[in-house]
Formats: C-alpha cells, sequence, structure tokens
C-alpha cells in the first residue's frame, strides 16, 4: 500500500483563515444581504460553500442594495473601490489579508520618498490591482523580460505580490543591477508563500506522485503546482477531490499532498482520504 504524505506547510495561511471567520460569523447574524467584493479568496469550491451560507459574490460595488453588507476581498482593493462602495450607502468590511495591506503601505512608502515604483507580480492579478491603485503611476514587471520595454528612472523601488514564487524576484531583481543608481527591495512575500513553497519542494523530491490541492485560479496554489512538477514528473493540481482517480496514482510508493494558501484544512483531508481509498 502507497504510504500518503502531506507536506510539512500546506494550506490556508493566517490571512484566509481570517476573513472566513469573519464572513461566516457576520452571515450568521446579519439582518441584511452579505456580499462579497469579488470572489473573497481563489477557491471556487470554498465560494461555492459561502453561497451556501448565503454570502454571494458581486463584481461591482452598484450591484448591492444600499444597507447591504459588502466585505473586501483578501486581495485588497483600489481606495477608489472602496470609496465607491462607501458612497453606494453600504457597511463595508475590510477583509484584505494583512501581508497586503503591508504592501499597500510599502508602495505608498517608495512613492512618498521619490522611487519609480515596479510591483513584481501578475499583471491583471486582483492583488497586483489593488495594490496599482496605492501607487499611482507604478508599473507591473511579471518577469525579466518586460524590463525591456521600461524607461528606468536613477531611483528604483521594488515591491512584490505576496504570493509570487521566491525565483521570480530573484530574477527580476538581477534583472535590475546595472541599469539604475539604487534599487530598494522591499520584500513583500508571505512567509507562509515561501515555506508552503519549500515544502511542497521538499516532498515533491521524494515522491512518486504529488497532488496539489485548490483553486485553479489560485496564483500561489498554480505556483505550488509548477514547483512541484519540476521535482515530480507526476503532479496534478486538483481543485476537488473527486477530480482523482486509481490511474493517476498507479505503481506509487509515496504520494505527496499540498496545497495553496486558499486550500482549508477539511479540503487537504478530504483528499488524503480520496487518496487512500484509492490506493487501499
Amino acid at each position: 500500500m502507497a504510504r500518503v504524505e502531506v507536506a510539512a506547510e500546506a494550506g490556508a495561511c493566517f490571512g484566509v483563515e481570517r476573513a472566513l471567520r469573519m464572513v461566516l460569523e457576520r452571515a450568521h447574524k446579519a439582518t441584511v444581504p452579505v456580499h462579497t467584493l469579488g470572489p473573497l479568496i481563489h477557491n471556487p469550491l470554498v465560494v461555492a460553500e459561502l453561497c451556501g451560507e448565503g454570502v454571494d459574490v458581486v463584481e461591482e460595488p452598484e450591484e448591492a442594495a444600499q444597507g447591504d453588507v459588502l466585505f473586501m476581498r483578501t486581495h485588497g482593493v483600489t481606495p477608489e473601490t472602496e470609496k465607491r462602495a462607501r458612497d453606494c450607502g453600504l457597511e463595508v468590511v475590510d477583509a484584505t489579508c494583512p501581508f497586503v495591506k503591508k504592501v499597500h503601505k510599502a508602495v505608498e512608502r517608495l512613492l512618498d520618498e521619490g522611487y519609480q515604483v515596479l510591483v513584481v507580480g501578475e499583471k491583471g492579478h486582483p492583488e497586483v490591482e489593488g495594490t496599482l491603485g496605492h501607487a499611482p503611476g507604478a508599473v507591473v514587471v511579471g518577469s525579466p523580460c518586460d524590463l525591456e520595454g521600461i524607461s528606468l528612472e536613477r531611483r528604483v523601488g521594488v515591491v512584490v505580490q505576496t504570493t509570487l514564487a521566491v525565483q521570480t524576484l530573484r530574477e527580476v531583481v538581477s534583472g535590475l543591477v546595472g541599469r539604475c543608481e539604487e534599487v530598494r527591495l522591499i520584500d513583500t512575500i508571505c512567509d507562509a508563500t515561501s515555506k508552503r513553497q519549500a515544502a511542497a519542494a521538499a516532498l515533491a523530491a521524494e515522491a512518486d506522485v504529488m497532488v496539489v490541492v485548490g483553486g485553479k485560479n489560485s496564483a500561489n496554489t498554480t505556483h505550488l503546482a509548477d514547483i512541484c512538477s519540476k521535482h515530480c514528473m507526476r503532479t496534478y493540481h486538483v481543485e476537488s477531490a473527486d477530480e482523482l482517480d486509481a490511474s493517476m496514482l498507479g505503481g506509487a510508493e509515496l504520494i505527496g499532498i499540498t496545497a495553496g494558501a486558499s486550500t482549508p484544512a477539511d479540503h487537504i483531508e478530504t483528499a488524503r482520504e480520496r487518496i487512500e481509498s484509492l490506493v487501499s
């Protein structure tokens, strides 16, 4: 029988657990509709579970009725978006991850100190878009190649999407060396992200099969899958344990499991139970 092991660091981070707790506590005692502005976290299964608790998703503040409760998602929003929500007469509750709030403060500080601001991250990602709202004129850099089309100033300040792979940040910063006089890096990658990536790589290096559990729209979960696939050819990224079948696991002696920062512990346990039932 194959051995099944969960990575030493895996699953929902502090910011996600905090947001889920805030929303569910409010939903259970609310007398008015409760909404989240965009998906609270990047995990479709969790979003569906919240819907079952009476919490729906709106894409714009104007979709909610005056007096309703509107949660700002964990990825954060622009100051302009939050103002629109308040102007609509909504009760605004900020569930932005505290580590994302640190990125907002960092870019504001760099701007105040006269730096040209670069945000290393994925263009269009909600967290990055929210950060740009706090740093007018900032430029998003997704890879060293993106630096080629940017006119760099003498002093450049760098922050990074909290869920980005450390290697990507290193490559971009290396690409800046020699192109400006001063580079100031504020490393805003969340510690939970780094720990999950390291633990996933360590387990994947030993495993015959790796299963990565979490939303396929989740940047940090996708990065985990990419990291695992470099060490273990048989890596599978699944949102639900139901996606697993015996053909994926055949012949494996060690099956590793990891999960993104937006994956609750019960989803990991469900995946573990599913795998054990398939290989028993």
